[in-house]
């Protein structure tokens, strides 16, 4: 097997393919990850190009339109490769475009990596519960497997998958780009208010049944619930909770505003590898209320910038005492050139 980088390589130029099936015009954190990552290599120097369903023939994936699959995505593919001559090929995701790259790479021997991103098995079993979570394990074992690393997020998540017989698995952390999140005491006064009632109660993400977004819905808090994002159960959700206010997705400084302008971050979901929107919550020095689960207390640690707990409105009423400048605080430990170094070191040899 080839070997990894040393740290001392990460001073060589490469040009870094990533191969992608999640991208814009999605908001989530997947595309979000990789964006900031190929921004951050190009910062180090290296020349990165993206594979993604943009500009070619694409059809929605059942029960989820929002995604859009590339249909015989190969040939274009294998053209990019010629062309582009990559001295690493990173596969993100298990669509037809990570699994048209997967195949050429096997065919041609050229060494790849890949990602474990989202949590597949629970996701089909939410939607489609007459499909064995194992057969979908099965099929993730069998796409990871030949890669020279399956990067994940945490060591949490590290030690469950081994157990579950992955092998070659790295870490690959995430941070958050706290220029570009940050606190509502950075704004002008106009833009650092939201027109609603307070305490704001924000959530952000797909809206999905995975995401339980439903158990943030249903709790009597005081002030308003916001959410920011799409997905196939809003307009439903909407249709039960009138009340709640759904923005739609939200880029940029747009995005960040919003956070910025909320009092507590609301993180409802039980499934989430990781929670990036954590992240940037806390960079823009908005605390956190979440469940006691995988995603939150591996992003979280000891730190006491989150209050989580099994009753998720009690959880929301202590997240409202946590003083603003900790939450900024412990973001600003959470820096994305770490991870990216991490992700360097995880490459093989080309």
């Amino acid at each position: 097997m080839p070997q990894s980088l040393a740290p001392a390589r990460n001073t060589q130029a490469f040009r870094v393919l990533i191969v992608t099936d999640a991208w814009r015009p999605q908001v989530n954190g997947v595309v979000r990850t990789l964006e900031t990552l190929g921004d951050d290599l190009a910062a180090l120097g290296h020349d990165v190009r993206y594979a993604t369903p943009e500009g070619r023939f694409t059809l929605p994936l059942p029960t989820y339109s929002e995604i859009r699959l590339a249909i015989f995505p190969r040939r274009s593919l294998e053209k990019m490769i010629d062309e582009f001559d990559p001295t690493a090929i990173h596969i993100a995701t298990e669509g037809t475009i990570g699994l048209s790259a997967r195949k050429i790479c096997l065919e041609r021997k050229i060494p790849f990596t890949t990602s474990f991103h989202t949590r597949f098995p629970e996701y089909v079993r939410a939607r489609i519960p007459i499909i064995p979570e194992g057969l979908v394990y099965r099929f993730l074992r069998w796409f990871h497997g030949p890669a020279d690393a399956m990067m994940v997020a945490t060591p949490s998540l590290q030690r469950e998958l081994e157990e579950r017989g992955f092998h070659n698995v790295r870490i690959w952390s995430r941070g958050v780009d706290v220029n570009m999140f940050r606190p509502s005491d950075s704004w002008p006064s106009e833009d650092a208010t939201l027109p609603f009632q307070r305490p704001i109660w924000l959530y952000v993400g797909r809206i999905a049944v995975e995401k339980n977004i439903e158990a943030f819905l249903k709790l009597d808090l005081p002030g308003t619930k916001v959410l920011i994002g799409d997905g196939p159960t809003r307009a439903s959700l909407e249709r039960h909770y009138p009340q709640a206010k759904f923005l739609g997705p939200k880029i940029g400084q747009d995005l960040v505003r919003h956070y910025a302008a909320s009092d507590v971050f609301v993180f409802p979901s039980r499934t989430d590898t990781f929670g990036l929107v954590i992240l940037e919550a806390l960079a823009c020095g908005v605390p956190v209320a979440a469940f006691p689960v995988q995603g939150p207390k591996d992003v979280l640690g000891q730190a006491k910038v989150a209050a989580l707990d099994e009753d998720l409105k009690k959880a929301c009423e202590r997240a409202l005492k946590i003083p603003r400048q900790d939450c900024r605080a412990y973001a600003l430990t959470r820096s994305w050139r770490a991870c990216t170094e991490e992700f360097l070191a995880n490459l093989p040899e080309v």
